[in-house]
């Protein structure tokens, strides 16, 4: 560590000279070979900002919107009330989804549930928003007690598919985003020298434990720095973005159900990346702007999904020739939030026998309420189309503009 450049700003981020070193030979063929030396020199790594003690000031105009998307945040969830239960995953996997997106893992609804539901890896994408899924889980299971164990534990869960070797553990390598594969020099965004890490994390959770800042700039501000520490080798987005979710919970603004946060940053993604360079350059404002707008159109969002099911749900009464009490009712209810099942999920949640599924599953299949086919092991699966078709609708009005950079 040769050096350090300072930089003006509450979270700005200041700058030491590293070096790169030259490349073994016998580690790459010839072309990337001269591609890798180019890269052996001089390059700057950000050291982030201690922020546990820092004067959050901000305009009292973005200060006003965080509040009220604070309200909107906290009557979502208060509103749907014993409704709870069904639309509590769905949001969750909703979630999931648009923060998967973000980074250009896309899928439908269909292969989604596919994947989570009768374990279908075939599709990489829907394997790796399932994935992000779990992290999502965890992060509100942890909520309660957010320290270095449980953002590992959030990685752990999002990582353990795709990247067992490095699922949740810190990286012990120099990362960067944007320019080449061979080395940092010429990246848009050089993160801190992995020796960092502890110290950056440990700082982020004594921030993160106050209780003098209003909750979603608090929150916005979080995500902004450990984006900025990027503190392991891949999945540092969709584990921050984990971290919003664990926080909004811990913070007790939301109590029941995960808003979908991300579907609104997914709105425009060019602004969320800008305000997070914003925040690295000393401006925390901006994030904490696009936070707040996120959760407002997320509650949106949300609500017109949740019309969408609760009008679906309602439809199904009137085709349904069953006895209000017969099973085949509790079935349905299930396919809100599990639209993609077969006769194990039915005994899994419901208690149904395998053997007795048909009994309860023909009825609806007749009304046209699901749908059979057969899944990848050959067994007998249906799904609700209409409610995938509300899903992939939210997905839609969620949208998606700008390039990943993240």
């Amino acid at each position: 560590m040769d050096g350090v450049a300072s930089l003006s700003g509450g979270t700005a981020v200041e700058y030491e000279t590293l070096t790169w070193a030259t490349p073994a030979k016998a580690s790459y063929q010839l072309a990337d070979l001269r591609a890798a030396q180019r890269q052996a020199g001089k390059y700057q790594a950000a050291i982030p900002a201690d922020i546990a003690d820092l004067e959050v000031a901000l305009p009292a105009r973005v200060l006003a919107d965080a509040e009220e998307a604070s309200n909107e945040i906290a009557r979502f969830d208060a509103e749907l009330g014993d409704e709870v239960a069904p639309f509590a995953s769905i949001l969750l996997r909703t979630e999931s989804a648009a923060s998967s997106n973000i980074e250009n893992l896309t899928a439908s609804a269909r292969a989604i549930a596919e994947a989570e539901t009768l374990g279908d890896t075939s599709r990489r994408n829907a394997a790796m928003i399932v994935s992000n899924t779990e992290a999502m889980k965890a992060a509100i299971a942890l909520a309660d007690q957010i320290d270095e164990d449980a953002i590992l534990a959030m990685h752990a869960a999002l990582m353990r598919a795709s990247h067992p070797d490095t699922a949740g553990k810190w990286r012990t390598e120099q990362v960067w985003i944007g320019g080449g594969t061979f080395g940092p020099r010429g990246a848009d965004f050089v993160a801190p020298h992995h020796e960092r890490i502890h110290a950056g994390i440990e700082d982020l959770l004594t921030f993160g434990q106050r209780n003098d800042i209003p909750t979603l700039p608090q929150i916005a501000i979080a995500h902004a720095q450990f984006e900025t520490i990027h503190p392991f080798p891949d999945g540092n987005g969709r584990t921050g973005r984990a971290l919003i979710q664990a926080m909004l919970r811990n913070k007790r603004l939301t109590r029941q159900i995960t808003v979908p946060v991300s579907a609104g940053l997914l709105t425009n993604t060019d602004a969320y990346f800008h305000a997070l360079g914003s925040y690295r350059e000393g401006d925390p404002a901006p994030i904490v702007e696009r936070l707040s707008a996120a959760s407002v159109l997320a509650v949106v969002n949300g609500r017109h999904l949740v019309d969408d099911l609760r009008s679906i749900r309602e439809s199904w009464d009137s085709k349904i020739t069953a006895r209000r009490d017969s099973a085949v009712h509790r079935v349905a209810d299930l396919l809100i939030k599990q639209p993609v099942f077969n006769a194990h999920v039915l005994q899994r949640e419901l208690g149904i026998s395998t053997g007795n599924a048909r009994r309860y599953v023909d009825p609806l299949a007749d009304a046209g309420i699901i749908v059979e086919f057969t899944d990848r092991t050959r067994n007998r699966a249906w799904r609700a189309p209409e409610v995938l078709s509300a899903l992939d609708a939210f997905a839609v009005r969620a949208g998606r503009r700008g390039p990943t950079v993240c």
